[in-house]
């Protein structure tokens, strides 16, 4: 164990004073409303977008769904290729990596999903779960993505600074990001690892603009600008593989 992550765990009571204020202080947002899967007309073949993981991938902190992660990229995405895009939002309030990967994954559907954007950690590292019990759980959820969808592009968006979110004070947001260095630096190893590509740590500029009215969750500007952040590493040099193109024709065109 790093010596300061060591230092975080003498500070556990510090940790729980603190984090029972905040909870105390915050009010508890909903996910948004508004369709959670959507279709963007364009040129096939289309680009099928699944955006799973937590309250992020959930909008949490808005209002309309809209203005979410999940159908910003989207929007983006379409902008950029001129294709079509489905996408779906999977996002569940307070989930973490072993949540998404025993209760949610088993119960998706094997729609044939050809960018998949893991929103995910955050909780993990919340709850103080350990690196080697994050190691587990996200590592497991990699492994049953890639059996799942095997020619999916996964990318996953690192935990965020906790330093950096306006509901935390600054010894606990301290506290918390230096055991969200240590899963981010796990995360990567396990996405290059297994298959999934590790996004670039999204750079908070603007606080004040950027999380919600509870000081945690994005705001509907914080979801663009993590949307934009993600364009790039979610499409990659992307092309529809054969089979992918096959998929999505009639049976007439295949002939």
């Amino acid at each position: 164990m790093r010596f300061p992550a060591l230092l975080t765990w003498l500070a556990f009571p510090v940790y729980i004073w603190q984090g029972l204020g905040v909870r105390r202080r915050t009010t508890r947002m909903l996910p948004a409303q508004g369709p959670v899967m959507h279709e963007i007309p364009g040129k096939a073949p289309a680009i099928s977008l699944l955006v799973l993981g937590d309250s992020s991938a959930a909008s949490v902190g808005i209002g309309n769904s809209e203005d979410g992660l999940a159908a910003q990229l989207a929007v983006l995405i379409s902008q950029s290729t001129d294709r079509a895009v489905r996408w779906r939002a999977a996002g569940f309030n307070s989930a973490t990596s072993g949540q998404i990967r025993d209760h949610v994954l088993p119960n998706l559907s094997a729609e044939p999903w050809t960018h998949i954007v893991l929103a995910i950690g955050t909780n993990d590292t919340k709850n103080f779960h350990s690196v080697s019990r994050f190691k587990k759980e996200f590592g497991g959820l990699l492994y049953g993505l890639r059996a799942k969808w095997p020619e999916a592009r996964v990318v996953w968006s690192p935990v965020l600074e906790f330093t950096r979110a306006p509901a935390m004070p600054p010894l606990l947001g301290k506290i918390l990001e230096i055991r969200a260095t240590d899963m981010n630096r796990m995360g990567e190893r396990l996405c290059l690892e297994r298959g999934a590509v590790p996004a670039p740590r999204l750079p908070i500029t603007n606080p004040e603009a950027g999380f919600a009215s509870d000081g945690f969750h994005a705001s509907e500007a914080g979801y663009r600008a993590w949307a934009e952040h993600l364009v790039d590493p979610v499409l990659g040099n992307w092309a529809p593989t054969t089979s992918a193109v096959l998929r999505q024709m009639p049976e007439h065109g295949r002939q």
